[in-house]
């Protein structure tokens, strides 16, 4: 069975930060320099929380925010949902719909290694139960004949 680390291993690996301190505006000229939905906000070296296009889309309509003058910590997500790198990859869908979330971290030995989207989950889970369905032998379906069966 495929897990998190597969995914991640065939996508681009790296996590596209930006510094805490950092203004709304200048992470939203590198998620569209990098065509990314969602960037990773970091104190230093740790992650503390991740901004999405979403949360720009409530910032801007609810709260009004300049996005030249707002800073990004006071605007970020800092609840972050993990997964071990191990997960099995139809628990990472489990885990993406039951809490109803569009990125999900992927953990080793303490520390994130990467980041995974909904899209990244769900497009694996279809390529594998694709797999699944093509391994199934015709020859069972194709030899079936149904017998009703006599009292």
């Amino acid at each position: 069975m495929k897990t998190a680390e597969d995914i991640l291993n065939e996508k681009d690996r790296s996590i596209i930060s930006i510094q805490q301190n950092a203004t709304v505006y200048d992470a939203l000229k590198l998620m569209v320099k990098k065509n990314i939905g969602a960037i990773v906000v970091k104190d230093n070296d740790d992650i503390v929380g991740i901004y999405t296009e979403r949360d720009l889309m409530k910032d801007t309509v609810k709260k009004k925010i300049d996005v030249q003058k707002a800073i990004i910590k006071d605007y970020m997500i800092s609840t972050l949902y993990s997964a071990p790198y191990d997960e099995p990859i139809y628990l990472l869908l489990d885990k993406i719909l039951g809490k109803r979330i569009r990125h999900i971290f992927v953990e080793k030995e303490g520390k994130y290694v990467g980041i995974l989207s909904a899209g990244d989950v769900t497009k694996a889970c279809l390529n594998e139960r694709t797999k699944e369905m093509e391994s199934v032998s015709w020859d069972y379906y194709e030899n079936w004949r149904w017998k009703p069966t006599r009292k």
